[in-house]
């Protein structure tokens, strides 16, 4: 039986502005650009813009919610002023008001490490305001590192003994650059540039700032990052042992990276930034500098910010409320896969999409014309670690060799069996589209004597149901090529799916892959799918 998850206050923290020009239009806005909507959308392989009005994740936080606004001249005036006030609230961390000079004041330089303390005081003061053992934190952009900092060397160094999720639930970052921001161009001259010159504070972009605002005092080198240090690992805290063991460790299933891949609509510079940042891009942050290591994540056609931004999208919201409010978590591997291995010069790809019933658009997306399919020929390439679409120990005897002997990951997703469905008392649905593709490349020049474009070797969705009104999950998966008549009609009537570990609290099954794909990705190819509650 799946619990809903607690209602705890919610804190937006917004992205790098720049200069003083920046800074004094963010501070013009009451919401930190929270309250932006939008109405733009893509649809279909073309790309085609349509028009799709979004009011903002703050008005439907407050809509679907019911999530409270408390502002009443300023939300720190009125936290002052207020005892007792609802933990479903929204609040907004303003750290960049310090830095203008706006109200008469003389503006303070920006530090991130000072905009983390701000941070940790503003979650004390919600706790005891609210009764709320912890908040939820969601961060665009830099406000993703400032979130960090506060995770990794803040609470370490100001609070000693804490745990970081003594203060933390969960952390939800659209597009922040875990990995700094790199170009595709210049051989790493402009990151140089950047980190010496430090024009509006922009070194904490680079590997050297991230070190010094990413790790406990008590740990830092002074000769700078060790060999192997990379920014995008966050240490993992399992909650076991004592709190000083897990000083600057977070739970990394409890981290969600949104990772934008459209760099095209980002217009900043006039296209300047996503021509140097490169294809495989949001415009701004690169693919693969988006993302923790091991943490949850969705790849979604939307550009780092603007008219197609990241945070003003549906696709954005829907993975949010989902994360911060759903009650299920459910992912789907692909496993014991054996590549053919006849033609070197041949590579192999996979497209994936998850779709949830009842939403307008796509929560998850992998597919060749956004620079990001997952490389089954050579996992190590789709991530970071358990981050990306790499390798995991599988361990139940469906490892492959293709695979890296053990389990690629296709989709993870949040549900929640709260929100409205066609059958108040049926399973939620959701349906995972899964496309194999292979390329002949040799010597870095691809072949297409036998190409057919836009063509894959292997293509079918799995249409999944999930019940958990029961004292444990139980599901159903059923190929769309198998099923007759309109994917709307389908009701599964037939026994759900076996468990493989009937003891633990979650549901795990095997769905093998139709007979199509055998010669593709061998006779014993099978997607994994698991259900465990969410709270």
């Amino acid at each position: 039986m799946s619990t809903p998850s607690a209602r705890l206050p919610i804190i937006y923290v917004r992205g790098y502005a720049g200069g003083t020009s920046g800074i004094e239009k963010a501070v013009t806005d009451p919401f930190y650009g929270f309250n932006e909507g939008s109405t733009h959308i893509r649809v279909g392989r073309e790309d085609s813009p349509v028009f799709y009005q979004f009011e903002s994740p703050l008005l439907r936080l407050h809509l679907d919610e019911g999530y409270h606004i408390f502002v009443e001249g300023g939300q720190g005036t009125y936290l002052e002023t207020h005892d007792d006030i609802p933990p479903d609230s929204i609040w907004i961390h303003r750290f960049y008001d310090l830095c203008s000079g706006t109200w008469g004041a003389k503006p303070k330089p920006f530090d991130l490490e000072s905009a983390a303390a701000d941070l940790l005081a503003l979650i004390e003061k919600l706790q005891a305001r609210t009764g709320a053992p912890r908040v939820n934190l969601v961060a665009h952009s830099m406000g993703g590192l400032i979130c960090r900092c506060l995770l990794q060397k803040t609470i370490p160094d100001l609070r000693p003994g804490r745990r970081a999720a003594d203060y933390v639930a969960k952390l939800f970052t659209y597009g922040t650059p875990h990995g700094g921001i790199t170009f595709d161009v210049g051989f790493g001259v402009p990151e140089a540039l950047r980190d010496t010159l430090n024009v509006s504070g922009a070194d904490i972009f680079g590997p050297d700032r991230m070190y010094q605002y990413l790790t406990p005092t008590a740990r830092l080198d002074p000769d700078g990052p060790p060999d192997g240090w990379r920014a995008v690992d966050m240490p993992d805290d399992d909650g076991t042992g004592p709190a000083e063991d897990a000083a600057g460790a977070f739970p990394l299933d409890r981290v969600f990276c949104l990772v934008g891949t459209d760099p095209t609509d980002y217009d900043v510079a006039h296209g300047i930034s996503a021509a140097t940042v490169g294809p495989r891009s949001d415009g701004l942050v690169q693919i693969t500098n988006a993302q923790v290591t091991g943490a949850q994540q969705a790849f979604v056609h939307r550009s780092h910010s603007g008219r197609y931004g990241l945070v003003n999208s549906e696709e954005g919201y829907q993975n949010l409320r989902r994360f911060l409010f759903g009650d299920l978590r459910v992912r789907a591997d692909l496993v014991g896969v054996e590549l053919p291995t006849d033609d070197p010069d041949v590579t192999w790809q996979a497209e994936v999409a998850l779709s949830v019933r009842g939403l307008p658009v796509t929560m998850h997306e992998r597919v060749a014309p956004h620079w990001c399919p997952i490389q089954l020929s050579d996992p190590a390439e789709n991530g970071h670690g358990r981050g990306g679409g790499s390798a995991d120990g599988d361990g139940d005897g469906h490892g492959g060799g293709g695979a890296g002997n053990g389990a690629v990951r296709l989709a993870t997703a949040f549900l929640s069996s709260a929100l409205p469905r066609p059958d108040a008392t049926g399973p939620l649905r959701y349906a995972l589209d899964l496309r194999v593709l292979s390329l002949r490349e040799h010597h870095g020049f691809f072949g297409f004597g036998d190409h057919l474009e836009r063509t894959a070797d292997f293509s079918d969705s799995l249409i999944v149901d999930v019940d958990a009104s029961g004292p444990r999950p139980a599901a159903w998966a059923h190929w769309n090529s198998r099923i007759a008549g309109a994917i709307k009609d389908l009701r599964p009537e037939d026994a759900p799916l076996p468990d493989d570990d009937p003891a633990a609290d979650s549901w795990v099954g095997h769905v093998d892959l139709p007979a199509t794909a055998a010669p593709l990705l061998g006779p014993h190819a099978a997607v994994r799918l698991s259900v465990s509650p969410w709270n």
